[in-house]
C-alpha cells in the first residue's frame, strides 16, 4: 500500500499577486559578465570545459555534463572566460563557475544547428545536447525524465501550467507568447516516446492562457484542464492525481501510473531548440516584489548577475529584507546579489524589510489546520515533535520523508510556527540516521 494520501481538495488559498500577468517579455541588454555555475540541475554538477582566457561563442559548451543524470552548461554570450571561480549554490553548497565577459558581438558559435531528430534515441540524444533541465524549479535533468524503464507503459504527457505561486506569472506568458512552441514541444514528445494523449493543466486565474491554448490546438489527443486555483496545485503529486484521478506511490515516480509531467517553459524549449539548435541560454522570469520599481517579465541570460536584473527593472525603492529565487512559498534565500540566474529559476522577488519579517510564534494550539491543509494528509504538528525529541522512528510512521516542502502547513498555522523548515531539517535527520 502507497503512502501517498488522496487530498486534491487540501492545500491553501494563497494570495495570488499577479500583477504582471498582462506585461509582455521584455529581453535584458548583454549584462556586464555572466557567472554560469556548473551545478544548475539535480545530478551530478558539470565539469568547466573550458580555460581562463578562451575565447567562447553564443552556445559553446562551457561544462561537461557529470554522468547520466547530469547537464552540459552551455554560454549565452560571445566573450571571453575571465575566471573559473566558486559561488555558493542557493542552498549553501560551494560550486565551480565560469564567468565570462561578453564582447558585445554575440557571435553563434559555429557548431550550433538544428538537430537531426529522426527516432526516439535522436530526440532524446538531441534534448541531453541542448542542456534542458525541469525549468518550472526541479531543474532535473530532462533527457532522464524523458527516458523511463517504462516507456511503452506511459499514456499520458501532463504539461504543468499551473504556476500557483503568488507573484509568478513568467509561465502565464510562456503560454500567451509562445502558443505555437507549447504545442510544437508537446507533438513532438508525444510523436518520439508514443504518448497518445496530453493534457494541459492551468489554473482558472489564466483565462487567457486557457482560451487561447484550447483555441490553438490542432492535433488529436492534446486537451486543456481548468485547475482551481489553490495552492500548490503544480506540485507534481497533486497535479497527476487532479488531472489524471492517478495516485503516485511513494516511493515512486510518475511514470509508475504511466506519466510523464513537464512545465510548459520546458516543453515550448523542445519546439525551439528542434528548430535551431540553440542550446539553453536564457531564461524568461518574473521581477517582483514590493521594492521593485519596475515589476517586468524578463528574458534574461543565464548567469546574469541578480544586481544586474534588478537595476534594468529600475532597481529597488529601500533597502531588501529579503530577495528569494523563485516564489515566496517555495523559494530560496538570495544572499548576495552577485549570485547569477541559474537555469530553473523563474522568478527574482525582492521584499521590504516589514513584508520579509517573520510573526512572532506562539505555542501550538492543536487546532489541526496543518493536517487538514496538507495535500498530502501528513501530520506536521506532530512531525515536528518527534523531531524535536530525536525520534527517527516515529518520523518513519509519520512518513515525514514524503513532505514536499511546499509551505501550506506553515502558511496555515495561526500560531506562525515554523512547521515546512523543520520538517525539512527532519527529513535531513533521517537521512543521517537519527543526526542533527
Amino acid at each position: 500500500m502507497s503512502k501517498f494520501l488522496k487530498r486534491s481538495a487540501q492545500g491553501a488559498g494563497v494570495p495570488h499577486e499577479k500583477r504582471t500577468s498582462n506585461l509582455e517579455t521584455v529581453a535584458m541588454p548583454l549584462p556586464s559578465k555572466i557567472v554560469l555555475s556548473m551545478g544548475q540541475h539535480i545530478g551530478a554538477p558539470a565539469s568547466p570545459a573550458v580555460a581562463k582566457g578562451d575565447q567562447v561563442y553564443v552556445g559553446t559548451i562551457v561544462g561537461k555534463s557529470g554522468g547520466f543524470v547530469s547537464s552540459d552548461i552551455h554560454s549565452g554570450v560571445s566573450g571571453t572566460v575571465s575566471e573559473i571561480t566558486t559561488i555558493t549554490a542557493p542552498n549553501g553548497a560551494t560550486q565551480t563557475a565560469v564567468v565570462i565577459v561578453p564582447d558585445g558581438e554575440q557571435k553563434v558559435d559555429p557548431a550550433i544547428a538544428p538537430p537531426e531528430v529522426t527516432d526516439y534515441k535522436s530526440f532524446v540524444d538531441a534534448i541531453r545536447a541542448s542542456g534542458l533541465v525541469g525549468l518550472g524549479g526541479a531543474g532535473f535533468p530532462t533527457a532522464v525524465k524523458l527516458s523511463p524503464k517504462n516507456l511503452d507503459e506511459i499514456d499520458t504527457l501532463l504539461i504543468n501550467g499551473a504556476e500557483c505561486e503568488p507573484y509568478i506569472t513568467s509561465d502565464n506568458r510562456c503560454f500567451l507568447e509562445d502558443t505555437h512552441h507549447v504545442l510544437g514541444g508537446i507533438k513532438a514528445v508525444m510523436k518520439y516516446l508514443n504518448i497518445p494523449k496530453c493534457i494541459i493543466g492551468i489554473e482558472g486565474n489564466k483565462p487567457e492562457a486557457i482560451a487561447k491554448m484550447k483555441a490553438a490546438i490542432d492535433a488529436p489527443g492534446i486537451e486543456v484542464k481548468q485547475l482551481p486555483c489553490r495552492y500548490p496545485q503544480g506540485a507534481e503529486k497533486v497535479l497527476i492525481e487532479n488531472c489524471t484521478g492517478r495516485e503516485v506511490p511513494f516511493p515512486g515516480l510518475p511514470s509508475d501510473v504511466g506519466v510523464i509531467v513537464m512545465n510548459v517553459t520546458s516543453v515550448a524549449f523542445v519546439s525551439k531548440y528542434l528548430e535551431t539548435g540553440m542550446p539553453l541560454t536564457t531564461k524568461r522570469l518574473t521581477v517582483d516584489g514590493d521594492i521593485v520599481k519596475e515589476p517586468k517579465n524578463v528574458e534574461v541570460l543565464i548567469g546574469t548577475p541578480i544586481q544586474e536584473l534588478l537595476d534594468f527593472c529600475g532597481g529597488l525603492t529601500a533597502q531588501p529584507g529579503k530577495v528569494l529565487y523563485g516564489g515566496p512559498m517555495m523559494g530560496t534565500c538570495v544572499a548576495d546579489l552577485s549570485q547569477p540566474i541559474l537555469k530553473n529559476n523563474n522568478a527574482v522577488l525582492a521584499f521590504s524589510e516589514k513584508l520579509a519579517r517573520l510573526p512572532k510564534k506562539t505555542n501550538c494550539i492543536h487546532c489541526g489546520r496543518c493536517v487538514n491543509a496538507c495535500p498530502l494528509g501528513l501530520a506536521a504538528k506532530d512531525i515536528v515533535k518527534a523531531y524535536d525529541n530525536g525520534n527517527v522512528e516515529l518520523l518513519q510512521e509519520l512518513n515525514a520523508d514524503l513532505c514536499m516542502s511546499c509551505g501550506t502547513c506553515s502558511f496555515v498555522c495561526p500560531a506562525k510556527r515554523p512547521l515546512a523548515p523543520s520538517i525539512a531539517l527532519a527529513k535531513i535527520m533521517m537521512k543521517n540516521g537519527g543526526k542533527k
